[in-house]
Formats: structure tokens, sequence, C-alpha cells
């Protein structure tokens, strides 16, 4: 039943005891680039409102389940196309850590990769780095979410914000409202653009917890803006072998995205591809600073563009056979 595909499928997904129609044509994501502050707890509500008539995205699914599916923790899939069954969240406060955002429900993960951040706020003084600000995890399940990330979907992938935790506590108010900071120090799409970190923004302590997090065994990737991956070359004069897992990636100005390797005994979960032998600080970051991935190209003369044509949203059908259990799980 699950195996099947097109445009429009019908699945029996017995949730609550109500057979689900799920189609996966029509839907359209809610845009959200991670090169802007995250969505306001008011905008993610208006966001949510709009999803009803897309009842066979997937997303809209695992969008509104509250809690998790309370067996083992196993990641199902792929980073961007799974789901996540026995996910845990981390608590919002820590000694070294506060969460952010979080009306939007998105602090849980596999136990691997919340007791990932718990070691890497408790390093974080010591880095000279006060503490965590911790942005989206996954949802309760995982899966795809209704605004913003394509991946996030196995309980593996967390944003860690480029601002220090305060000394004081956020309020409620205050974690929905505050801000993430950029560390560009222009606009990347401009020709001959300056494709800096700010060096007003940008500090060594900055370097030192993102390398200390690459240099966490269960890490698999950190995706970074390449003007980050550029300063973190410069940075390091010493064992250069952690900065072949920091890639840089469009955005991610505002914070770095750690992504854990799939645990032992998942073998429903896939790992992407390992990263390119080297540091990746020689070609591949001369072409990300270059003005061709930023710079439109103009179009030949008499030449029209042609529109971008949106992929339609993901379906129950299109994850892991696993996933459709995950959703009718108690």
């Amino acid at each position: 039943m699950f195996g099947l595909r097109g445009h429009q499928r019908t699945i029996a997904l017995m949730a609550g005891g109500i057979v689900v129609n799920l189609l996966s044509a029509g839907a359209h994501a809610v845009p959200l680039p991670d090169t802007k502050p995250p969505l306001s707890a008011e905008d993610y509500r208006e966001a949510l409102k709009k999803q009803p008539e897309f009842p066979g995205a997937a997303k809209y699914h695992f969008g509104h389940k509250k809690t998790p599916a309370k067996t083992k923790p196993l990641s199902f899939g792929s980073y961007a196309r799974g789901c996540v069954a026995g996910a845990v969240s981390i608590p919002k406060d820590g000694e070294n850590w506060q969460v952010m955002r979080l009306s939007r429900n998105r602090n849980w993960g596999h136990p691997v990769l919340i007791d990932f951040l718990k070691r890497l706020a408790a390093d974080a003084p010591d880095l000279g780095w006060n503490g965590l600000l911790v942005g989206d995890l996954s949802q309760p399940r995982g899966g795809p979410m209704l605004t913003g990330h394509a991946s996030h979907q196995i309980g593996l992938d967390a944003d860690i914000w480029l601002r220090q935790m305060p000394n004081t506590r956020f309020s409620a108010k205050q974690r929905e409202s505050e801000s993430a900071i950029s560390m560009l120090n222009g606009n990347l799409s401009k020709p001959g653009a300056d494709r800096r970190v700010n060096p007003k923004r940008w500090t060594d302590a900055h370097a030192k917890l993102i390398r200390r997090a690459a240099q966490d065994d269960g890490v698999a990737r950190i995706f970074v803006n390449p003007t980050i991956k550029k300063a973190l070359c410069e940075f390091e004069t010493g064992d250069r072998d952690w900065l072949r897992k920091v890639r840089p990636w469009w955005g991610h100005h505002y914070h770095f995205h750690v992504r854990m390797a799939c645990p032992e005994g998942g073998a429903q979960c896939k790992n992407q591809a390992v990263p390119p032998a080297g540091d990746g600080c020689g070609k591949e970051l001369t072409y990300w600073l270059s003005d061709a991935p930023w710079v439109p190209k103009k179009p030949k003369p008499g030449e029209k563009p042609k529109p971008r044509k949106p992929k339609p949203p993901l379906a129950v059908a299109d994850l892991p056979n696993s996933c459709a259990t995950v959703l009718r799980t108690e």
C-alpha cells in the first residue's frame, strides 16, 4: 500500500479512527529561508491556518502532532525524507543553554542529538562562550515541517544560534521575539561583494564553539555560510581535520546547523555521503566566495527567464513505510 506513487494517491492511514486520504498534488510550501530571522510566533500561527487546504501533504500530518511516538528511539529515512520515533525533548533551560521559539514545538530529537547539545553546552564556557541559544531541532515525530526546513526530519539536525546566551533568562515573549545575529559583512548578491564575516561581530569564540562541535565523534556535518567557512579556514593554525566536516551552504549566517550521523543499530536511517577529502578551504570555497553562486546571470538578448515550477510537497507515501506507523502510534 505504501509503495504507491503518483500525483494523487490514497493511503489508508488510521489516525484516531479516521481514514485519511493523502493527496500529494497542489500544495505549496510556505517559504522560510534561513537568510532571514525565524518567524515570529504570530506569523507561525498564521502559517498553520493555511495548511488545512492541503490535507495530502505529509507536513500537515507531522506538523500537527504534539507528542512523540512512545517507542524505542529510531530514525527512519534520510535527513530530508524521513521521520523519528521515540524522540525526546531538550529542556527549555539548562545551566548553559536556552531553547528559543518554543511555540513551534521543534525542540525534539533522537537522544544522541540531545546528548550532543548538552555536551556542547557544558563545554561552551571554557571556549569563551557563555552558553547556547538552541533553535530548531525536529518536530515530535520528525517528518516534513509546515514551514521552513527541508531537512530536520529524522531528529538528528539542530540549529545553534551565532549569539551567546545572556546572563539572564529570556522570558517566554523574548524567546519568540529576540533574533539571532547575522555574521555577514555585506550583501552577498552584489557583484564583487565583500564576502567576509563582519569583524565587529565574529570572534574567536564563535570559531572555537564550531570547532568543538565538529570535533565531536557523533557529528557528521556542520553547515555554515561560506563567509564563516572562510573565517574558520583562516582561524585554524593546527590540526585541520575537523574543517572537513564544516560545509559551506546557503544562508546559515545567523546560526550553524549541526547534523549527527545515524546512531548505531538504526538500520533504516540513511547517512549522508561523507564529505570530500581535505579541509574544504581550496577551490570549492573559492567558488562559493565568487560572484557565480550569488549574482543572477543576465538573460541573453531576447531570452525569457523560465519560471521555476514549485515541487509538490512530500506525501506520507514518499517517506519510508515506517513513518505511517510512526504517525499512528500513540
